[in-house]
């Protein structure tokens, strides 16, 4: 992602020059965020904030383990208190000490983007509303869902799968889309359940499919914004 490609995790780890440099480049990255934002382009900047903030706190939370990594020196012996005090060595020109100090001062400016993202993504997931069409099969892992562009005046017809795989720790669910059509707004004024029936007489893969059908007055970016947004509120309808 060009506008997010700066932001990188080298740039917060791999302190090796001025710290204000740093600073300027992370606020103007997050300053071109925000325009995007501004413009109700939610993805994919809102996820790679959420990734990088957990990140960074995940860092931060580990730091006393990161310095405990690297080697260490005899600093001072106190021979008084029988103690002896280290300097940690540094590697990779990466000083530990400047690599706190900045992810502890990014972390509110994220944080402050990441809420603006949020309010946005809250107010076009209120503007949603999805309904099942027809009878509900229950077998939900397949199917279809119509969407309405309503900036190309279009409603675009997909097709859904939910693919579930298994990590050590959880269960996730992926869900796999793909565009079959797209609608003029004309063609689009008839009844949820015509598409239906006319996609299972074209398909004939799924004779009894789940199909949903969302609805909405917005205009916004539909790849960066009502695409994605919508696809979260698939899965939820799905396994409500």
């Amino acid at each position: 992602m060009k506008q997010t490609s700066r932001l990188s995790l080298n740039l917060f780890t791999k302190v090796q020059d001025d710290l204000e440099k740093r600073q300027y480049v992370i606020l103007a990255e997050l300053k071109k965020i925000s325009g995007e934002f501004q413009y109700y382009k939610v993805y994919p900047h809102l996820s790679f904030l959420v990734d990088l903030h957990r990140t960074l706190k995940e860092v931060i939370g580990h730091i006393t383990d990161l310095r405990n990594r690297f080697p260490k020196r005899i600093s001072k012996i106190d021979w008084v208190n029988q103690t002896i005090e280290h300097d940690v060595v540094f590697v990779d020109g990466t000083d530990l000490k400047s690599v706190e100090e900045l992810i502890l001062w990014a972390i509110p400016h994220i944080e402050k983007t990441i809420q603006e993202g949020a309010a946005i993504h809250e107010y076009v997931s209120e503007g949603l509303t999805v309904e099942h069409v027809g009878i509900v099969p229950s077998y939900r892992d397949e199917g279809y869902f119509f969407l309405p562009d309503n900036k190309q005046k279009k409603l675009n017809l997909f097709r859904f799968e939910v693919s579930i795989f298994q990590s050590a720790e959880d269960k996730y669910r992926s869900l796999k889309t793909k565009l079959l059509k797209s609608l003029n707004k004309e063609l689009a004024e008839i009844s949820p359940n015509s598409v239906k029936l006319d996609l299972i007489k074209e398909q004939q893969e799924l004779p009894n499919p789940a199909t949903f059908s969302f609805y909405t007055d917005l205009d916004f970016s539909f790849d960066n914004t009502i695409l994605p947004i919508a696809k979260r509120k698939l899965m939820q309808k799905i396994y409500s």
